[in-house]
Order: structure tokens, then C-alpha cells, then sequence
């Protein structure tokens, strides 16, 4: 099993002056390609912040992604917190330098130069017919805050996080949560290696209740779907999926 969290840093999605879309689109990338996602952290443009939740992610998932702060300004701190979570330095790539050097001239500044740091050890890859290369230091993965620049970085590198599918099925029920727990219960008892989820409705939603069956083998997560459905009145399942 693979797993994943993600941290997505900026004062604007804490302030909600930006929606974030970064984390739910990593989020199903990451399900898609087989990946659990075991957390996500929203942390401000603060080092400390970031190093915590940093610290933190890398307790809990095997890879860590991070999306925001890697631009040319003040509060674009996160090179230096990744660094710091590792304790190391932080150095300029050269061959992201001499690229800025070809491309700025005599107009490269220090604010521009910092597109070229990277964690001392870390990794900046560059993919033919890109412009910017994606970062990454052991286990972390350093991506833009841009969602458009995010999509372009990741989707050069998905493959390499592809492991076996997690297979779903969801039933759809009449019944109330306080109706089914009881089957619920029975259900989790007898497919243990099943993610069993019960998401209620109260709104005008043509079912009550939804439960989700996830896992690795396709034909326990149908059996897990088979127990409870077989367990309460046929009329009560309203689909399927």
C-alpha cells in the first residue's frame, strides 16, 4: 500500500481570498493512480508552520506533497521550510540559474534568482517542452501554487506513484444511518481489510444514506457490498454503483 499527504500553504486560502484547488485535485489523482491519501494540512506563508506540518506528514505517508510559496517573493518561503524540515541548506540549482541567466540577462535580480533555489540534495527535473522544472527532496514533492502550473508539474511525474487500484462500490439506501448501523457494524466485523463509509443526507437527495466499500481486492469489496445489502429489506436499496 502507498500513501500520500499533502500540504497546501498560502495566507490566501486561509483568508478564503483563493479557493483551493490544488488539494482536491491531487487528492483524486493520487486515488486514481492507486495512492491512499492519509492527510491533508492547509498552513500560512510561515516557516515554522510549514515545518511542523511537514514533520507531520512525513509521520504518517511515504510521499508528501506540497503546493504554493515557490515564487520569487517574500512570502514565498517553502523551499527554505522543506529544507530546514530536512536540515539542510538552501542552494541554487545551476542549471535552473543558467537558464534564468540566458533568459533575463542582465535583468536577473535577486528576487528572480530565487526561482533557482532548491534544498542542498534535492532534485529539480526538466521535461522537454516545459518551462519550469518540478522539485523534489527524498519523499517530497515540491509544486507550484498555481492550480494550472500544479496540473502541468504533477501530470509529467503521476506514473511514477501508480501502484495496485483501490476498487469502489457504493449502495445507495432509504433507510437512516440509526437503521443500518447495526448491518454496518457487522459488515466492518466481517470484511475487515474493506473501507466502509456512511455518508448521511438531509436535503432533497433521492437517497438517505450513502455507504462506500473501498480496497485492493475487487472481489472482497463486492462480497463487503453483497453482506450488507443481502442483511436489510431489498426495497430499502434504491441503486447500486
Amino acid at each position: 500500500m502507498s500513501t500520500a499527504a499533502i500540504v497546501v500553504i498560502g495566507n490566501e486560502i486561509l483568508s478564503a481570498k483563493v479557493v483551493d484547488e490544488n488539494g482536491p485535485f491531487l487528492a483524486r489523482e493520487l486515488r486514481a493512480l492507486g495512492v491512499e491519501l492519509r492527510r491533508i494540512e492547509t498552513v500560512p506563508d510561515e516557516v515554522p508552520l510549514i515545518v511542523d506540518a511537514l514533520r507531520r506528514c512525513l509521520a504518517s505517508a511515504r510521499w508528501v506533497f506540497t503546493s504554493g510559496g515557490i515564487g520569487p517573493t517574500h512570502d514565498d518561503v517553502t523551499i527554505r521550510a522543506v529544507a530546514e524540515a530536512f536540515g539542510r541548506q538552501v542552494v541554487h540549482d545551476q542549471r535552473t540559474l543558467e537558464l534564468l541567466r540566458k533568459s533575463y540577462g542582465a535583468a536577473l535580480n535577486p528576487a528572480r534568482m530565487r526561482l533557482a533555489e532548491i534544498p542542498e540534495g534535492g532534485r529539480a527535473e526538466f521535461h522537454e517542452g516545459h518551462l519550469f522544472p518540478v522539485l523534489s527532496l527524498e519523499n517530497v514533492t515540491i509544486l507550484p501554487g498555481v492550480p494550472s502550473l500544479l496540473r502541468e508539474g504533477f501530470t509529467r511525474i503521476r506514473e511514477r506513484f501508480r501502484v495496485a487500484p483501490i476498487f469502489s462500490r457504493a449502495l445507495y439506501f432509504s433507510l437512516g444511518e440509526g437503521s443500518l448501523a447495526e448491518h454496518l457494524d457487522a459488515t466492518v466485523a466481517r470484511y475487515p481489510a474493506v473501507a466502509i463509509g456512511s455518508y448521511p443526507r438531509f436535503d432533497a437527495a433521492d437517497h438517505r444514506v450513502k455507504v462506500t466499500f473501498d480496497g485492493r481486492s475487487q472481489a472482497e469489496v463486492q462480497e463487503a457490498a453483497n453482506f450488507l445489502r443481502a442483511r436489510v429489506p431489498a426495497a430499502a436499496v434504491i441503486r447500486e454503483e
